[in-house]
């Protein structure tokens, strides 16, 4: 009798382990561009990541300096490989996600198979914020050097 639940124990713990961690996922949420503390070449934006299988997806709607509006989605594993864009980036048309540690992301963003930037999302300990590092060259060979800050909705 024991052993029994000591098996039932066990297996119900290995159930529910991936969704758990899933829910721990501290990039999970609606987040709001901070235009008062971004160093960027956005005036406005906010991001969505939601859990999808044992990866995100993402959904981007950002409003350039000169009123160029974008919108991009994409839905990745955390393993370094790269992954289609759907929409219109400012910065690629795929992108590598690989998680880095419990709070951060590193994202390598190609166009046509040439990196473009990489970004690097760190999210604050108590959840609330999120810093994004941006750094690279766009697609036209501009030089891309931004920060960016978020707020959890």
């Amino acid at each position: 009798m024991v052993k029994r639940l000591l098996s039932v124990a066990i297996l119900v713990g290995i159930a529910c382990a991936t969704p758990q961690a899933q829910a721990h996922d501290s990039l999970l949420g609606t987040w709001k561009l901070n235009t008062s503390k971004s160093k960027g070449a956005f005036k406005s934006g906010t991001s969505v990541f939601e859990a999808a299988g044992d990866g995100v997806k993402a959904t981007v709607d950002t409003t350039a300096a000169d009123g160029t509006t974008y919108h991009y989605t994409f839905t990745a594993k955390y393993d370094g490989k790269d992954t289609p864009v759907t929409g219109n980036s400012p910065y690629g048309d795929t992108v590598a996600v690989t998680r880095v540690d419990p709070n951060t992301v590193k994202v390598v963003v190609k166009l046509g198979g040439k990196e473009t930037v990489t970004q690097t999302i760190v999210v604050a300990p108590d959840g609330k914020t999120r810093t994004n590092t941006t750094k690279g060259k766009d697609p036209t060979g501009a030089p891309v050097d931004s920060m960016s800050f978020y707020d959890k909705q």
